[in-house]
């Protein structure tokens, strides 16, 4: 099943449902974020609740993804992560490097929503 990527603007910030397997062979993702960053978007939240896979080139397009963010001095967070994708991020250690949170309004609100 190819990664299906649904948008929406909530307040000022991007969030990204995502739903299917983040691998090696689906890239959409660093594409649709990269295009949203040529348009002016900085701010993300990427709803990982749909993810029931995700693998090392997957975890790479999140913290190649981060840095892009990051380097527009932007900001993004992860939403709901599955219990399995969750456990991922524990392992690698990138629960620390990612800001990973279970509630959509309080990530918007990480994410920069409520200031911008």
């Amino acid at each position: 099943m190819p990664l299906i990527i649904k948008s929406r603007l909530v307040s000022q910030v991007v969030v990204l449902d995502l739903i299917g397997r983040l691998w090696i062979l689906d890239l959409p993702l660093r594409d649709k974020i990269g295009g949203l960053l040529n348009e002016g978007h900085r701010h993300f939240v990427v709803n990982l609740s749909g993810v029931n896979y995700i693998d090392s080139s997957g975890l790479g397009q999140l913290v190649s993804i981060w840095t892009s963010i990051k380097n527009r001095s932007g900001h993004m967070t992860l939403l709901n992560p599955t219990k399995r994708v969750g456990k991922l991020l524990q392992i690698t250690k990138l629960n620390t490097i990612f800001e990973v949170l279970e509630v959509e309004p309080e990530a918007v609100k990480r994410a920069g929503g409520s200031s911008t």
